[in-house]
């Protein structure tokens, strides 16, 4: 296995598999994402990508720091990209990979039920209250459309459903 580094936490893998073939992926570092409830509303954030030149609702997260805990790294993000701070601790609802098949990454998804603001959004993002049918419209309009948040966001409002099927 080699491994190119690209930027920092980022990395590019060679790695040989099976006999005479090499396999490429990328390793990313691990990711949070923190989904604020307050009561019947969601905060969710906007903000324009560059990847993909668009504008985007998610929610708050991004990269665990080292030495971060994803549920530290979560709360951290919520303050830095909100302006709310978490008044409890966030409650761990789903970890997921986004492609496994060519990206060595982990989402860690929560949820938070206790927040209050505290100072304005960070430069560039705009805060929403939203219900959760004005969100599934959002995503039926692909402007909702980070596939792990989608993932995170859709488990939380039928986790029920989920666990009552096992």
């Amino acid at each position: 296995m080699k491994k190119i580094k690209l930027y920092s936490g980022i990395y590019l893998v060679k790695e040989r598999f099976l006999k005479n073939q090499i396999y490429y992926f990328l390793e990313t570092p691990k990711i949070s994402v923190i989904i604020p409830q307050i009561k019947n509303k969601f905060l969710v954030i906007s903000q324009k990508r560059i990847p993909i030149k668009k504008k985007t609702y998610e929610f708050p997260g991004g990269l665990l720091d080292k030495g971060d805990s994803a549920v530290k790294s979560a709360i951290k993000e919520l303050y830095e990209e909100t302006g709310y701070k978490s008044l409890s601790k966030p409650k761990k609802i789903l970890r997921l990979y986004p492609d496994p098949g060519r990206l060595k990454s982990e989402y860690i998804c929560f949820i938070i039920k206790k927040i209050k603001k505290i100072k304005i959004p960070e430069k560039g993002i705009e805060i929403h209250l939203l219900t959760k049918n004005q969100i599934i419209n959002l995503i039926k309009l692909q402007k909702f459309s980070h596939a792990c948040h989608i993932s995170a966001f859709l488990f939380y409002i039928n986790q029920n459903k989920y666990l009552s099927d096992k």
